[in-house]
């Protein structure tokens, strides 16, 4: 793992975000789960003339320690309403940052009631509304990456060498020159979004999903390790209104350490009015009704990453699944002309690689994982 960090170190900071003399670098993990990693991205961010700064904010890092189990079980109504400032300092006075996750108990806030974990969330959405702002501006970029621990070892129910071995996998750590790996993928995925441009309707078939939906003037986005590492997904954001048809989602998802399994959406004029799930439905519903926009879908993605097989209940992830979709309900992305707005972005990954298929303005684009243009 110490062999890990000084190379998923160096191509976050020359391939995804290559760091500039005096970049103002924010680093935000747990120091405890995570420090190989974070020793690593200081040394590297040293060595390119950058100032960093290790910051371990638990409710943006995604680590959700004891002490932060504590305060959403025992805060009152008012408390949990008191928005840290300091969280918009940081984002103010950053021109990048890290996001790490290395989590030491996946489950730490199952227990806490789902009303008073979205409550949170929305008093720290100015928070996730400006770095989005500064981030469209330009004025920002950040990262997300993950870190092996024990707890994600167990949860993607892998002993931790064969975690370790799997990230190495998925951030293509394993190949002989992994920033010439990802240019590459890069390229790949170019080339898909330009196919797309300027297209107008997607119908998407196979087992357990049969939907349609239009994206008329909402470009594809190719995500290829600048934004979340590993990465390898297509997006984009459908027109609002435009969501028909039905899917039973074949994968475990995993939202704010709550597990949910067995989700099935209908959609009509793109509101999900039916949503059932066969574990965690209570937590779901909780988040569906957070906000107007919460059933509404924000992103349709399709999943690139081949080094990425297993269901690991991390989305970063689960999401990049070579051979599988996924959909996120709530917030959409300005990059792709997304107009909703929510609390939430949760996504949710189905597998395509047996008989999914993907139509594109009458065209077969997806085929059972595979893209045919």
């Amino acid at each position: 793992m110490y062999d890990l960090a000084p190379k998923l170190a160096k191509i976050l900071t020359e391939y995804s975000i290559p760091i500039k003399e005096g970049d103002r670098v924010s680093i935000i993990g747990n120091v405890s789960t995570a420090g190989p990693l974070i020793e690593a991205l200081v040394e590297a961010t040293l060595r390119r003339g950058g100032s960093p700064s290790v910051q371990g904010a638990a409710m943006i890092s995604g680590d959700y320690t004891n002490y932060f189990e504590l305060f959403l079980s025992q805060a009152t109504d008012a408390q949990l309403d008191v928005f840290d400032s300091s969280l918009l300092h940081m984002v103010e006075n950053s021109d990048v940052m890290y996001f790490i996750k290395a989590p030491a108990n996946t489950k730490a806030l199952a227990s806490i009631d789902p009303a008073r974990i979205a409550r949170f969330r929305r008093t720290n959405q100015p928070f996730s509304d400006r770095y989005l702002e500064r981030y469209d501006a330009g004025e920002l970029m950040w990262n997300v990456t993950a870190w092996p621990t024990a707890a994600l070892a167990q949860n993607a129910e892998m002993g931790l060498y064969a975690y370790s071995e799997f990230v190495a996998r998925a951030c293509g750590l394993d190949q002989p020159d992994p920033v010439a790996y990802w240019t590459e993928f890069r390229e790949r995925q170019t080339a898909l979004v330009e196919w797309l441009a300027g297209k107008k309707h997607a119908e998407v078939t196979g087992p357990g999903i049969e939907m349609s939906f239009d994206f008329q003037d909402r470009p594809w986005v190719s995500c290829h390790g600048a934004l979340n590492f590993p990465d390898g997904e297509i997006f984009t954001s459908p027109v609002e209104d435009s969501v028909n048809g039905h899917v039973e989602f074949n994968m475990r998802s995993v939202y704010l350490s709550s597990e949910v399994d067995g989700v099935k959406l209908r959609f009509e004029n793109g509101v999900a009015v039916d949503a059932t799930a066969t574990k965690g439905e209570a937590f779901m519903l909780s988040q569906l009704n957070v906000d107007e926009g919460a059933r509404t879908l924000g992103e349709f993605a399709i999943g690139t990453n081949w080094g990425v097989q297993e269901v690991t209940g991390s989305i970063l992830f689960d999401e990049k699944i070579g051979g599988s979709i996924h959909m996120a309900l709530g917030k959409s992305y300005a990059e792709s002309n997304g107009k909703n707005q929510s609390a939430i972005h949760w996504d949710m990954v189905h597998g395509m690689k047996d008989g999914g298929r993907i139509v594109i303005d009458g065209e077969l684009f997806y085929d059972s994982g595979k893209f045919l243009v």
